[in-house]
């Protein structure tokens, strides 16, 4: 059964000091980031593009990545050189603010209709998908709902399990549901829970995560995802950069990791000549 890889990446920083499970979320370095393109309105959801560089293709379908969290404060100033690279390369970014809303099936519907005028507006139909933090929790929702709509999915220190963060009490709002009744139905809307469908479907997938993190604790989240494509066969499609000793920060490392960068692109570009 092949192995994904498993690298570790030496503390060039240091790491800011770990989060306590129950902390808010880290703010946003030096605020939103702001990039060529344009903001727009999804479903009466701010939404928002950057724009590539360079012209559309004469013909075919554009690439594009999917990002999240779309919030007031992300994608932040952390994350640049990561999205400069990315429309340099001729590939887009856009996401849309469907508030803290942890993956849920209505935070999946508003994102089916940014990808709708995505689509609309010329950009491929397979998106690759980037989640950072929390936003794993609506990216892995897009790809186990979406597998055919989706390139790969990337992430850094990604959560899959919201019983590890933001925890039950917190998510089961956005579900619509009382803490009880979301943690029993965890098989069916937990997405750490249901990422086979993903590997079943050959979505591979680049992560980048500190083994440190206390936070979004590696092992019940991009961990086991790794595992899971093991355990079927595909672990060939995973590969799990480890960032030995850092935790949930802003180390640069995360926001400047070339193989999640190239990834990235190499997906958004392949779902394009695919579309």
């Amino acid at each position: 059964m092949p192995l994904s890889r498993r690298r570790t990446v030496a503390g060039a920083l240091s790491s800011l000091a770990a989060l306590a499970g129950a902390a808010p979320p880290l703010r946003a370095a030096e605020g939103r980031l702001t990039l060529p393109g344009e903001s727009f309105t999804v479903t009466d959801h701010r939404a928002f593009l950057f724009a590539a560089a360079g012209e559309a293709p004469a013909a075919g379908r554009r690439p594009w990545i999917l990002y999240a969290p779309t919030l007031p404060a992300y994608p932040d100033e952390a994350e640049r050189w990561m999205h400069e690279q990315f429309t340099r390369a001729g590939v887009a970014v856009a996401g849309v603010d469907t508030g803290e809303s942890y993956g849920s099936p209505a935070a999946l519907a508003v994102t089916e209709a940014l990808h709708a005028e995505m689509v609309r507006r010329g950009y491929s139909s397979r998106p690759a998908v980037l989640g950072r933090s929390r936003g794993g929790l609506w990216a892995a929702a897009w790809v186990i709902a979406h597998p055919e709509r989706s390139a790969g999915l990337g992430g850094i220190y990604p959560v899959y399990d919201w019983r590890t963060y933001p925890g039950v009490e917190r998510a089961a709002p956005a579900y619509g549901l009382a803490p009880a009744d979301l943690a029993a139905a965890a098989a069916e809307l937990c997405p750490i829970e249901r990422i086979d469908v993903a590997a079943r479907a050959g979505v591979p997938v680049c992560i980048i995560h500190g083994d440190q993190d206390a936070v979004v604790p590696l092992g019940p989240n991009s961990a086991r995802l790794r595992d899971c494509y093991v355990a079927l066969g595909r672990g060939d499609l995973v590969s799990l950069v480890v960032a030995a000793g850092q935790g949930h920060s802003f180390w640069e490392g995360f926001f400047h990791c070339q193989e999640l960068v190239d990834f990235l692109v190499a997906r958004a570009r392949a779902g394009a000549a695919t579309d």
